[in-house]
């Protein structure tokens, strides 16, 4: 067995050795109960708005405000794991998010509310990003791409079963101890990670923390393809951000009353959308990434009116939920595809500004859906989602002509004039 010392020894030299698959399950695990806290608000929001006597109009600001927590994570967070020990660096992130959780189950007032789901969008993306970033450090190359795999299914999973989870929780128990029971589950995880995971204290990079960060500023500035397929992606999570925020107010009121559970389980209705999507990183590499990002955005678009049937078929709005999934997830995965061939050598940093627009849409989305319904209800919701969509296809098809310029090389940490 290697000892923590010849994890290093064996990083610094670029031949890791290939992690067990206990480890990278648990990796898995750790990601997709840490991303799920970004997620399980959303099928509460009704019961969030009663207890604190939020409007419908307003309460899409709690969704906002995680994505507020993730957009900061993204920015000054989640560089870290180049300049510091990322296994202690994620040890205490777990810890923090425990203890955010608890605060967020007891929040006495909608401020305290606010300030608790900010901080679980930080930490738990932060954990999410800096466990992929730290599993692609220790993977040797042969297993890097199997390794990342299985832990982005991972986070797929909790992004589609907070949804559910959160629903069962809130019903046998109400909405507060759904952040109860994920507080043990953080807490878990920090003591997995302590006994299991191996030290790495190397630091990919030797710039200061002012570089690095102004590094990710000169990208957003400058790479024409993270501009263009980021914008793309905060346009498609903006429609995903719309629907599935206001979801839950039509299906809570009547005719339907349904429970958080039954709503919840709407979320696993994506997963099969997801897994077809993953076909789209293949077509992306054999060059078709453009025609299928417009199918799969024509796919968004026809999913609108099985969608606007909601008031009349919960199994029509079913293969609704499965087509805005297909399309959505097929675009997030060609735009990673295509941001990762520009920069290689700067994935973690891509990947955090990249998601930077992912968090923007999503909270976005939110917020215009929830206003939307209380003043034009589920069909308004409805046109806003066609609305995006139909602008991410308008966007697409003029600047798709406009990625073959080659990307600016050299440092990046230094601005240009």
């Amino acid at each position: 067995m290697k000892t923590a010392s010849h994890v290093d020894d064996a990083a610094a030299s670029g031949a890791n050795a290939p992690l067990s698959t206990a480890t990278i399950l648990l990796m898995a695990a750790c990601g997709a109960t840490s991303v799920a806290n970004v997620y399980y608000v959303q099928p509460l929001l009704d019961a969030v708005a009663i207890e604190f006597s939020i409007s419908n109009a307003a309460v899409g600001g709690v969704i906002t405000a995680t994505q507020l927590g993730c957009a900061l994570a993204l920015l000054f967070v989640v560089p870290l794991g180049d300049l510091l020990n990322r296994k202690v660096l994620l040890c205490v992130e777990l810890a923090l998010l425990a203890f955010m959780l608890l605060v967020v189950s007891v929040s006495p007032s909608p401020i305290l509310l606010l300030i608790g789901m900010a901080g679980l969008g930080l930490l738990g993306t932060a954990v999410t990003q800096g466990i992929i970033a730290y599993a692609a450090t220790l993977s040797s190359p042969s297993d890097r791409g199997r390794t990342i795999g299985t832990i982005q299914s991972g986070v797929l999973v909790g992004v589609l079963g907070a949804r559910s989870l959160s629903g069962v929780v809130a019903d046998l128990a109400g909405w507060r101890t759904v952040f109860v029971v994920s507080a043990l589950l953080a807490v878990a995880m920090l003591f997995l990670f302590l006994r299991s995971l191996p030290r790495l204290s190397i630091a990919p990079t030797k710039l200061k923390y002012p570089q690095l960060l102004l590094s990710m500023v000169n990208l957003l500035a400058k790479e024409r393809v993270l501009q263009v397929r980021g914008v793309l992606g905060m346009m498609v999570f903006a429609a995903f951000g719309a629907f599935w925020s206001a979801l839950v107010l039509p299906l809570r009121a009547e005719p339907y009353q349904l429970p958080y559970t039954v709503i919840g389980a709407f979320g696993f209705l994506g997963i099969a959308g997801a897994l077809a999507a993953a076909r789209a990183g293949r077509l992306a590499d054999r060059g078709l990434g453009e025609q299928t990002t417009c199918l799969a955005l024509l796919c968004m678009i026809v999913a609108w009116a099985p969608i606007a049937l909601l008031p009349h078929s919960l199994l029509v709005l079913s293969l609704g939920i499965v087509l805005l999934d297909l399309g959505g997830q097929a675009v997030h995965v060609i735009n990673q595809s295509m941001i990762f061939k520009t920069r290689p050598e700067m994935h973690s940093r891509l990947v955090g500004c990249y998601m930077l627009f992912y968090a923007a849409g999503l909270g976005l989305g939110a917020i215009a859906a929830t206003y939307t319904f209380s003043q034009a209800g589920w069909a308004g919701v409805c046109w806003l989602g066609l609305g995006i969509s139909a602008a991410a296809l308008v966007f697409w098809s003029m600047t798709r002509h406009t990625l073959s310029v080659p990307p600016i090389t050299g440092e990046y940490w230094k601005p240009r004039l």
